[in-house]
């Protein structure tokens, strides 16, 4: 199906010189003179190779129609996820690679989302906010009161996260996957 380049969104599946491609992120460029163009970072579905095109807004692209399909996380290693459909209860493998930056937020029995073509997995989709525990938080700075004030913490999983200053070491929070943010407070 053509679409308008800047259409492309994160997550869609694109063919692009021959092979298909799945958007990783996408920027629009207005320069001062000129027309606006779209950047965008991909990867390739079956070798797993980074790359970024641009295109015009008004280019058209190749979007491929994709089947969404709910998978269980059952377990898995460093480069292989082992994955159980939903509804035939069959086991099925797939990259890591596949997850890209949001890897770290992958955990036990996770229901994903799996963007399927021909049946090959070409993307996957954790939910939107994971809950997950504060290790370590950097200690309130007296005086500093500032409404927009953040301070570092590491969750978990490893991953660096920017907090309000109220929150310490012990609790948990909501973070979203797409971008690893603090959302709130875990209830």
């Amino acid at each position: 199906m053509k679409q308008n380049a800047n259409l492309i969104r994160p997550g869609q599946v694109i063919e692009y010189e021959g092979q298909r491609w799945s958007v990783l992120k996408i920027q629009l460029i207005t320069p001062g003179k000129g027309g606006a163009f779209i950047a965008v970072d991909m990867r390739n579905v079956k070798t797993g190779n980074k790359t970024n095109a641009r295109w015009r807004t008004a280019d058209t692209v190749e979007r491929l129609m994709t089947e969404e399909k709910e998978f269980q996380y059952l377990y898995g290693d460093d480069d292989i996820l082992t994955l159980m459909d939903q509804e035939s209860f069959e086991q099925t493998t797939i990259a890591r690679s596949l997850l890209g930056e949001a890897a770290p937020f992958l955990q036990e029995n996770m229901v994903l989302t799996v963007d399927l073509i021909e049946g090959e997995p070409v993307a996957v989709h954790l939910p939107a906010t994971v809950t997950l525990a504060i290790v370590e938080a950097d200690p309130v700075v007296k005086g500093q009161t500032a409404s927009s004030s953040y301070k570092p913490a590491r969750l978990a999983n490893g991953v660096k996260v920017m907090v309000p200053p109220f929150i310490e070491a012990g609790e948990r929070i909501v973070v979203r996957t797409e971008d690893a943010t603090y959302v709130e407070r875990a209830k």
